[in-house]
């Protein structure tokens, strides 16, 4: 399964594709487009399009995308959301499921803390996906959303039932192990 995950920004949006094969992690590519300066609607066309075109040319099967958080200044906080709406619109044109994860989650799930540092990121990144140095903060962020995904994918599947032991169970419907269960803060809770 590809991978693509997107690190929303109105100046610099980061983009990071893996391939997941079972337990196994291996890096397809990472990058960052940049809006450059100039009026709003023209720098969310570049990110619409750059979004687009990571997603066609590298032809993931699933996309996941970090949350907005608030900031203390309310403008920053709608610019972002409108660039990472233009990011989101990308995914779903290219027919791609969007998964959404918080700032919190992703560093949970890459480097063990949700309160970890960008320099945590990038490093553990680069060690999960054997690289062979630091990818850029955006880069790395974007690489973490993926790895999220990755990881949070096959226990959301349990969640809503489809893991539920063997083909025929599934096929008859019957829920799974985790069923009914639902995750707030980032833990299965009933």
């Amino acid at each position: 399964m590809i991978i693509l995950g997107i690190d929303p920004g109105l100046r610099t949006t980061g983009f990071g594709v893996i391939h997941k094969q079972g337990a196994k992690l291996r890096y397809i590519a990472s990058g960052t487009i940049k809006s450059g300066e100039g009026d709003l609607p023209t720098r969310l066309k570049v990110i619409l399009d750059g979004v687009g075109q990571v997603a066609r040319q590298y032809q993931p099967d699933s996309a996941a995308i970090e949350q907005v958080f608030v900031n203390v200044n309310p403008q920053s906080t709608l610019l972002l959301g409108q660039a990472r709406g233009a990011a989101i619109c990308a995914l779903v044109t290219a027919e791609l499921a969007v998964a959404e994860y918080s700032p919190t989650q992703v560093k949970q799930a890459v480097v063990g803390t949700g309160r970890a540092v960008k320099a945590q990121v990038q490093a553990m990144v680069a060690r999960l996906l054997a690289l062979p140095g630091l990818p850029g903060t955006d880069a790395a962020d974007a690489l973490g959303v993926a790895i999220c995904h990755a990881h949070s994918r096959e226990t959301l599947s349990l969640i809503a039932g489809a893991g539920a032991g063997s083909a025929a169970v599934v096929a008859a419907g019957l829920p799974g192990p985790l069923a009914g269960l639902r995750v707030r803060r980032g833990r299965l809770v009933g």
